[in-house]
């Protein structure tokens, strides 16, 4: 798979091409992570890549001209890669979407800068729009980043092991289980017995509760999103039942609210 970034600041991704998933991607060959610099498609002597906008306001904006020749060119290296512009407008960055971009045969990732990009390079040369969430940077080029290393993370041949990214937190709509290695005891704290027991199926199923829990407890908008397996429905209904019996042994009011007030 192969990735065309556009940007004005291609010196920033050397250092994110040579290290992590993505590095051992690309020396692998499995991946491609090309930079195209805009200012080389700008049209004067000073590669100049924006300008004041219409109407006034504050800030500059992407001039239409060298971006759209660099997407161009992009296009012309693979024609049929979608084009994305990172944007805070765009469609919420997640796991889902990270998924079916790695369905493409190659992207073109736009960096914006300044306030923003020309409408009409929108309106014809992207395809899509992806935020990462809602706060502000001074451009795409992190945000590129992010979508590349979470892309690549799908792509066959990329991961140790084939299955790694179908168990990572989200791609089941929950967050991961707790993890623990050696040594068995740090901090006064021991590993779980279970998880030395050799028991799978133990195993499993404690894996299970401890996702659910970290679920409920961090990011309970997953758990009303997601829908339920059985186990999983099994497991919320025995934590319901322990913290039932939590407030039971506190000699407080339980879940059932006409036993409340008595």
């Amino acid at each position: 798979m192969k990735f065309y970034v556009l940007t004005i600041f291609p010196e920033l991704f050397l250092p994110f091409r040579e290290y992590g998933v993505v590095g051992r991607a690309i020396q692998k060959g499995v991946l491609c992570a090309e930079t195209i610099n805009i200012r080389d498609f700008a049209l004067d002597k000073h590669k100049t890549t924006d300008d004041r906008p219409y109407g006034g306001g504050c800030g500059m904006v992407f001039k239409p001209e060298p971006l759209a020749k660099a997407i161009a060119y992009a296009k012309d290296r693979s024609r049929s890669a979608k084009t994305i512009l990172l944007s805070p407008q765009g469609r919420r960055f997640n796991h889902e979407i990270a998924r079916e971009l790695a369905g493409a045969e190659d992207l073109i990732l736009v960096c914006g800068r300044y306030e923003g990009i020309d409408e009409r390079v929108c309106q014809l040369y992207i395809d899509d729009e992806i935020s990462i969430g809602d706060y502000i940077l001074s451009g795409g080029e992190i945000a590129a980043m992010v979508v590349i290393d979470a892309v690549a993370r799908w792509v066959e041949g990329i991961l140790g092991k084939t299955e790694s990214a179908e168990k990572e937190s989200f791609a089941e709509g929950l967050l991961e289980h707790s993890h623990y290695t050696r040594p068995r005891r740090f901090g006064e704290i021991d590993v779980p017995d279970v998880l030395i027991s050799g028991d799978h199926e133990k195993i499993r199923r404690w894996r299970m509760k401890s996702s659910m829990i970290r679920t409920l407890l961090k990011r309970t908008d997953l758990l009303q999103e997601k829908r339920l397996s059985i186990d999983e429905i099994d497991i919320l209904k025995e934590l319901h039942r322990d913290i039932e019996n939590i407030i039971r042994d506190q000699g407080l009011c339980s879940a059932d609210p006409s036993s409340c007030g008595q």
